[in-house]
C-alpha cells in the first residue's frame, strides 16, 4: 500500500490498483492536481475535510472517480449537482478486489452548543484505517492507522491513548494542518463563548507586543 500526504487530512491511498483520495478540504491543494483518482471517499462535511472548490477540480481532473461518503456529506453534494454513494457505518463495498468498509456515525464532540455532524471512518483492503473526526475502534486489528494527531476536540492523552487502543502496526499523523496553516481557528470557539460572557480573546502573534 502506497500512501501520499498532500496536507492535513487530505492524501492518497493506494493498492491492488485502486487509487482513493480521502477527505479534499481547504488546507491543502496539491490533490487538485492529481490525476488516475478511482474513488474519493469523505468522512465529513466541515471544509478541512470537504472544499467544493477542491473536490470539483478533482472531479474535472478525474471525471471517472466514484464519491463513497455519509448522509451528512451526501446532502451538500446534492446542492452541487454531484453524485455520490453512500457508505456509512456497517455497510461495504468492494472495488478491483478491494474491500471498504464504513465504521462509525459522529463526529467527535467539539463543543456542547455546536450542531453535531455525520462522520464515516473507513477501513480499506483490511489493512488501513483512518477514523476521520472521531476516535472510532474498529474492534478489528489494523495494520496502519491514519491518527487524528490535533484538533479543536481532541487533547495529547486521547490521541495517544487511542492509538495504544487501536495498537496498529504502524501510523502516520493527519489532522495536523491547523497550527501550520491557519494560525487562530483553533481560538473560534473559545472567543465566541468568551464573547457571550462580556469578554474577548486576543491572539498574540509572535514579536506582537500588546498592553493591556
Amino acid at each position: 500500500m502506497r500512501v501520499t500526504k498532500f496536507g492535513h487530512s487530505c492524501f492518497l491511498i493506494e493498492e491492488s490498483g485502486l487509487t482513493i483520495l480521502f477527505d479534499p478540504g481547504n488546507l491543502s491543494a496539491a490533490q487538485n492536481q492529481v490525476s488516475g483518482i478511482d474513488l474519493v471517499l469523505i468522512t465529513h462535511e466541515h471544509q478541512d475535510h470537504l472544499d467544493l472548490a477542491s473536490l470539483k477540480a478533482v472531479l474535472t481532473k478525474n471525471p471517472g472517480a466514484k464519491i463513497l461518503t455519509n448522509r451528512g456529506v451526501g446532502a451538500a453534494l446534492r446542492k452541487q449537482g454531484i453524485k455520490y454513494e453512500l457508505l456509512e457505518d456497517g455497510r461495504k463495498t468492494t472495488f478491483k478486489n478491494v474491500l471498504i468498509e464504513g465504521f462509525g456515525k459522529e463526529h467527535a464532540v467539539i463543543y456542547p452548543t455546536l450542531p453535531p455532524v455525520a462522520n464515516t471512518g473507513y477501513f480499506i483492503a483490511g489493512r488501513f484505517f483512518y477514523p476521520g473526526d472521531a476516535f472510532y475502534n474498529p474492534g478489528k486489528p489494523v495494520e496502519i492507522l491514519a491518527l487524528p494527531a490535533t484538533a479543536p476536540w481532541s487533547k495529547l492523552q486521547e490521541v495517544v491513548d487511542y492509538m495504544k487502543k487501536v495498537n496498529p502496526k504502524v501510523c502516520f499523523p493527519v489532522h495536523d494542518g491547523y497550527f501550520k496553516q491557519v494560525p487562530g481557528s483553533i481560538y473560534k470557539i473559545p472567543e465566541a463563548e468568551l464573547a457571550k460572557a462580556g469578554g474577548r480573546l486576543v491572539i498574540l502573534d509572535p514579536g506582537k507586543e500588546m498592553n493591556f
